[in-house]
């Protein structure tokens, strides 16, 4: 396939970020380059283990550059010039300095309707305030968090029965159908952006463990439940049960308990846990599964 010009330096870490990358080569973008985090070690081994970035770009012969610091790469970016970067999902802060190496700038991929949700957890806080639409923003990095202008919007309409995992697929394939279609003309000049309303801006905060507990006595059955779909995978949602900290993976709200795993909350309402992952033996099963004592 041909190469299409100019060259492109993308930043991205996660396997999200990865949809793009793919796409971006196999439309025939000349990427020259892939900015990713360094290796970390994980699991019980602690074994080193690369991005998804940096395995992809391998494959493809495109060289990958993984600083501690942004300012690491300031000198191998200014050879690659003139190129454009493409940012989807990196994970740091690129400072103005490197963004102003490239033409136009760096253009940053963001599952959310900007201004709303800035910050590092847009889709999750779409999810958990069970919102009626969310959407993707192909806007201009600059060095405050999201705040640059934007080229173009998608909205995808919520049915508030969505799943982290569902709409970030969803969002990102989304996005990168949406930078694919305009990044010739933003590199071109013939796209125009539009600044952000700074003044009607919302954030969203990085997500850890301490989120993960559902409060019976502060929440409603429609927010545990929202924060369910909002927290699957990381950092997931737990509650006591019996003395036992439990996983809850699945649950629906109703006015009367099924079975004694279903919980009150502040409205008066229960939490009916549909599924769940077994504190003994960590798997996960339905509620029925449980309750007959398939733990082991």
């Amino acid at each position: 396939m041909t190469k299409i010009s100019p060259k492109i330096v993308f930043f991205g870490t996660e396997n999200y970020s990865l949809i793009t990358l793919k796409a971006l080569v196999n439309n025939g973008f000349n990427v020259v380059c892939a900015v990713t985090k360094p290796d970390t070690r994980r699991g019980r081994g602690h074994k080193l283990t690369e991005t998804p970035v940096k395995t992809f770009a391998k494959s493809q012969n495109i060289p990958v550059l993984q600083p501690n610091k942004a300012n690491e790469i300031t000198d191998h970016i200014k050879q690659l010039q003139p190129a454009t970067g493409v940012l989807v999902a990196y994970g740091k802060i690129i400072p103005q300095s490197i963004i102003d190496l490239f033409t136009p700038g760096i253009i940053n991929v963001h599952p959310s309707l900007l201004p709303k949700y800035r910050g590092p957890s847009p889709i999750e806080a779409a999810i958990a305030n069970r919102d009626h639409e969310t959407g993707v923003s192909i806007m201009q990095l600059d060095s405050k968090m999201d705040a640059g202008p934007i080229y173009s919007q998608i909205t995808q309409p919520l049915t508030r029965k969505e799943t982290k995992p569902e709409l970030y697929d969803k969002l990102f394939h989304d996005g990168t159908a949406l930078l694919i279609k305009n990044l010739p003309d933003i590199i071109n000049g013939h796209t125009k952006t539009t600044p952000q309303d700074h003044s009607t801006a919302t954030y969203c905060q990085l997500l850890s463990k301490d989120k993960s507990w559902l409060n019976p006595e502060s929440m409603t059955t429609t927010e545990a439940e929202a924060h369910i779909r909002a927290h699957l995978g990381f950092p997931r949602s737990r509650l006591i049960i019996d003395g036992k900290d439990v996983i809850i993976t699945r649950a629906h709200c109703s006015n009367s308990p099924s079975s004694i795993l279903d919980q009150k909350f502040t409205d008066g309402n229960y939490l009916i846990i549909d599924e769940l992952i077994a504190p003994t033996s960590g798997k996960t099963m339905t509620a029925e599964e449980f309750l007959r004592g398939h733990q082991g």
